[in-house]
């Protein structure tokens, strides 16, 4: 096989044009990657082979001298390995030379996952490379290339905005309460309500350091359960007011007709606080704070509308970053390019199709 008469390409299947449905069905576990990259590497004709799956996407990358009988095997072995009869041919995007190159930087940097500016593809990438250089089936042509994309994402999250403001409700609610309290690891935090997005929402405060969760919920197994997992304490129902008068931080989403918290019953309660700081986040709807309860000195009180509200206007504002950050990526893959034509001997022309990145 000429070294010289290489191709790099990638395929797959991302959430921009497949349902969830059918990603789920071809995703790779961690433990199967090893075994799913050397099938792969040999059903595709692959000299080099990377395999990326996450939540948002099933991609592979490759060098070969054979693009189109990798492009045609690609969805053959989605249908093989996971042993599956969807024919994902139409559905999964290929690319060669530069468009692959620009599509690996761009995915690297944030910019084509479903919330902008995410940092976690950048680790997902990395792993995939790791294991695949691990099990010996990386070579020149993907060494450079993914070792590129890393220092391109670097450049582009260092020099823009794109990764700068929160856009989950989780996350907006950490960028909240450490205005309002600076360090979080004095912090103690009460859930109220055991819902799915109060839990998300706990432990993203607990991963920025909250040492202390309560938990309530008029089932008090449930209750249990989460604290169980959060690491928590669980509180009897009838028993959460008393506790709230020492947290700095509630959290409800319960599924009550009817205020859980009113002003009144709030106002009697920061008596005894001694003007510390409150933060309520209610992600109730219907809501279970009292809007009027922000009245009162001392309590910061956001609803899920608030929040979102905030994560939207900071999401607007990384999607104005996209196009300083593909200017950014630009001396990138011309770099690689220029040292892939040096491998080839020529000037790359066929690899070149497509232009340098597109707004």
């Amino acid at each position: 096989m000429n070294s010289k008469s290489a191709h790099v390409i990638c395929g797959g299947l991302t959430f921009e044009e497949v349902p969830v449905e059918l990603r789920e069905k071809v995703a790779f576990r961690d433990a199967q990657l090893p075994d799913a990259l050397a099938q792969m590497k040999d059903m595709l004709g692959l000299r080099e082979a990377v395999l990326v799956s996450t939540c948002n996407r099933v991609e592979y990358f490759g060098a070969t001298e054979h693009p189109e009988h990798a492009f045609e095997a690609w969805p053959d072995f989605l249908r093989r390995f996971h042993s599956v009869t969807d024919d994902f041919s139409g559905l999964s995007f290929q690319l060669r030379g530069m468009p692959c190159v620009e599509h690996l930087y761009s995915v690297a940097s944030g910019m084509k996952s479903m919330v902008i500016g995410e940092t976690e593809v950048l680790g997902q990438l990395k792993d995939a490379y790791d294991v695949a250089h691990t099990h010996g089936q990386t070579g020149k042509w993907l060494n450079r290339l993914f070792q590129s994309s890393f220092a391109a994402a670097k450049s582009v999250r260092s020099r823009t905005a794109i990764t700068r403001g929160s856009v989950s409700v989780g996350s907006v609610s950490v960028e909240l309460a450490e205005k309002i309290f600076g360090d979080l690891k004095s912090c103690r935090v009460m859930v109220i309500g055991a819902g799915e997005t109060s839990e998300r929402t706990a432990r993203t405060l607990q991963r920025q350091g909250v040492p202390s969760i309560l938990v309530a919920n008029r089932t008090y197994d449930r209750a249990a359960a989460l604290a169980q997992q959060l690491g928590g304490e669980a509180v009897h129902w009838e028993e959460w007011e008393s506790h709230a008068m020492n947290v700095d931080i509630m959290i409800s989403s319960t599924s009550a007709p009817h205020y859980v918290l009113t002003q009144e019953k709030l106002a009697a309660l920061l008596r005894k606080r001694e003007r510390r700081p409150l933060f309520l986040i209610d992600l109730a709807v219907p809501r279970d704070f009292e809007p009027s309860i922000n009245l009162l000195d001392d309590v910061f009180l956001y609803d899920i509308d608030d929040l979102q509200s905030i994560a939207q206007t900071h999401l607007r504002e990384r999607q104005t970053e996209i196009t300083r950050s593909m200017e950014i990526l630009k001396p990138h893959v011309e770099r690689y390019m220029e040292w892939a034509g040096r491998q080839t001997g020529e000037t790359g022309a066929d690899d070149v199709r497509g232009g340098l990145l597109r707004a």
